[in-house]
C-alpha cells in the first residue's frame, strides 16, 4: 500500500493519529481493519492490554486490541519501580510496546472506545463509538479504573505528578521532603507507616475529625506524625507542583509533596455489560488465573488488582493472555 493510498485509508475511516513512526508500521493496521472475526478481542490498549496481546500474538491466537489513546497515568511524568524501564516516560514505555507488537501479525490495534459488549451463543461482540463491530470467542477486559478526584482546586493538576497515591511509584523521588498524608482512618494509618520510612516530616490531613484509635493515635505520635483536621481549600501549585496547601480557616501551610487516598470506579460499564462480578471494593473479580465470573472474559490491569503499579498491570496482563492462549489451545486440541 503506497503511502498516499494509506492516508486516505486512514482520512475515510475518520480516525485521527499521531503518527510518531514510519508510516509503514501502521500499514498492517490498515490492511487487518476490516476483519471482524478474531480469536481474542482485547478491550483496552495501555501497558496491561498490550502484555496479554504480546502473550496471545506470540501464540498466533488472532487478537484485536481496541484502545482509545487515554492511560489513566498519562499526566505522570517517570515511571517507577518498574525494572529496567525506572525512572522512563510512561508514554515512551506505550510507544515502545505498541513498536514491539508491530512485528506479530497476528495482532490487530484498532483505535476507539468500546461502548457495547454482548455474549450470543459462545461468541462476544464488541460496538465502538465509531459504529465499528468485532466478534471473537473470547474477551480480555484491560480497561482501568478512573479516579474520582475531589473538588479541591489545584488537585487535579497536581494529581500523578506531586499529588501522588502511591510511595513505591514515587516515594523515592520524594524522600526526606515535608509531606502530607490527605486521608482518614486506616488507610491513613497504612501510608503515614509507609511514608515514615521515607521523610520524618509528615502530617496526616483528615479532613474533619480524625478516625483513629488510641492505639493508633498514639503510635502517630510516637513516630511524630502530626495530624490536622482542617478542610482543605486549595492547593498551590507551579506546574503540577505543590507548594502550599490552604485551608478553609484561611490558613496554610507549605508542603512538598501529598499522598491521597482517592475513591475509584471501573472506567467503563463493559465489565457489568457482560455480567461480571464485582468485588466489594470495586474491582472486577478475578481468580489467581485472571479469570472473571463469566466464561471467555478475563480481566488484567488496575480494573481488578488492588497493587495499582505498571509493573503489576503488565504482569496480569501476560498472564490473562498466556491463560487464555491456554484455554484456546485446549478448546481445538
Amino acid at each position: 500500500m503506497i503511502r498516499r493510498a494509506v492516508i486516505k485509508t486512514f482520512a475515510i475511516s475518520g480516525i485521527a493519529i499521531t503518527v510518531q513512526n514510519p508510516l509503514w508500521n501502521f500499514s498492517k493496521y490498515v490492511y487487518k481493519m476490516n476483519k471482524t472475526d478474531f480469536d481474542v478481542v482485547i478491550i483496552g490498549g495501555s501497558y496491561a492490554g498490550l502484555s496479554a496481546a504480546m502473550a496471545l500474538g506470540r501464540s498466533l491466537k488472532k487478537t484485536l486490541v481496541i484502545d482509545a489513546g487515554k492511560p489513566c497515568n498519562a499526566q505522570t511524568p517517570h515511571a517507577h519501580n518498574f525494572l529496567s524501564q525506572d525512572g522512563s516516560k510512561p508514554g515512551e514505555i506505550l510507544k515502545i510496546g505498541k513498536e514491539q507488537l508491530a512485528a506479530y501479525n497476528s495482532v490487530t490495534y484498532h483505535y476507539g472506545f468500546v461502548v457495547n459488549a454482548k455474549k450470543t451463543n459462545a461468541i462476544f461482540s464488541v460496538t465502538t463509538d465509531n459504529e465499528k463491530v468485532f466478534t471473537a470467542k473470547k474477551i480480555i477486559i484491560a480497561t482501568g479504573i478512573k479516579d474520582l478526584l475531589p473538588n479541591i482546586q489545584g488537585f487535579s493538576s497536581c494529581w500523578g505528578i506531586s499529588v501522588i497515591h502511591c510511595p513505591y511509584c514515587h516515594g523515592y523521588e520524594y524522600k526526606n521532603k515535608k509531606t502530607a498524608i490527605i486521608a482518614n482512618g486506616d488507610r491513613a494509618f497504612h501510608l503515614a507507616s509507609l511514608v515514615n520510612n521515607l521523610t520524618n516530616n509528615s502530617t496526616i490531613i483528615t479532613m474533619g475529625k480524625n478516625n483513629f484509635s488510641d492505639e493508633e493515635l498514639k503510635k502517630l505520635k510516637q513516630h511524630n506524625i502530626k495530624i490536622n483536621e482542617k478542610e482543605i481549600e486549595t492547593i498551590v501549585h507551579t506546574n503540577g507542583q505543590l507548594e502550599k496547601i490552604e485551608f478553609k480557616d484561611g490558613s496554610s501551610e507549605n508542603y512538598d509533596c501529598a499522598y491521597a487516598d482517592v475513591p475509584f470506579k471501573q472506567s467503563t460499564n463493559i465489565a457489568e455489560q457482560l455480567g461480571c462480578k464485582l468485588t466489594e471494593n470495586g474491582h472486577i473479580e478475578v481468580n489467581p488465573m485472571q479469570k472473571t465470573t463469566v466464561d471467555g472474559v478475563y480481566a488484567c490491569g488496575d480494573n481488578s488488582s488492588r497493587l495499582r503499579a505498571l509493573s503489576s498491570a503488565v504482569y496480569t496482563g501476560n498472564l490473562a493472555g498466556a491463560m487464555l492462549n491456554n484455554e484456546l489451545t485446549q478448546e481445538n486440541f
